[in-house]
C-alpha cells in the first residue's frame, strides 16, 4: 500500500490526495460561488436601502464565515491525509481555537462599528446556515441511496 493509501471499513486502499488549498478551493466552488453571491446580494440589497456600512459589514461577516468555512475543510483534508485518528481533544482544541478567533474579531467589530456592525454577525450567521444546508443535502442524498 502506498504511503498516501489508507483503508476504509471495506479494507480497500484508497488514494488520498494531499491537502492543499487549490484542491480545498476546487473542492468547495460551489461553497465559494454561494459566499460570493451572498456578499454581492448584501450590498444589492442593503445598498438600496442606503445602509452601506451595514452591507459592506455583513459582507465581511460573509467573508469571515467562508474563511473559517475553507480553514476547516484544509484541516480536514491535511487530517484524511496524514492517515492519524484524530482524537476528540485534538478536534476539540482546533474547533475552539478557531471558533474563539472568529468570535474576538467579529465582537470586536461589531462593537467598533457599532450599530451597522451588526450586519458582521448577520452575515456570520447568513453564511453557516446557507453552508450548512450545503453540506446536509448531499449527506441526505447518500443516506436515501442506501
Amino acid at each position: 500500500m502506498s504511503e498516501h493509501a489508507t483503508r476504509t471499513p471495506e479494507t480497500a486502499p484508497v488514494d488520498v490526495p494531499p491537502a492543499s488549498v487549490g484542491r480545498v478551493l476546487r473542492d468547495q466552488r460551489k461553497t465559494v460561488v454561494v459566499g460570493l453571491a451572498l456578499m454581492v446580494a448584501s450590498f444589492w440589497v442593503l445598498g438600496q436601502l442606503g445602509e452601506w456600512e451595514t452591507a459592506a459589514l455583513t459582507a465581511v461577516g460573509i467573508g469571515l464565515a467562508l474563511v473559517n468555512h475553507l480553514a476547516t475543510e484544509y484541516w480536514l483534508a491535511g487530517l484524511i491525509h496524514s492517515g492519524e485518528q484524530p482524537t476528540r481533544a485534538r478536534i476539540a482544541r482546533s474547533t475552539i481555537t478557531r471558533l474563539a478567533v472568529l468570535s474576538v474579531v467579529a465582537i470586536a467589530a461589531t462593537v467598533l462599528f457599532w450599530p451597522s456592525g451588526i450586519g458582521l454577525l448577520l452575515g456570520l450567521a447568513i453564511f453557516r446556515l446557507i453552508a450548512l444546508v450545503m453540506t446536509t443535502i448531499p449527506l441526505l442524498k447518500e443516506l436515501r441511496e442506501q
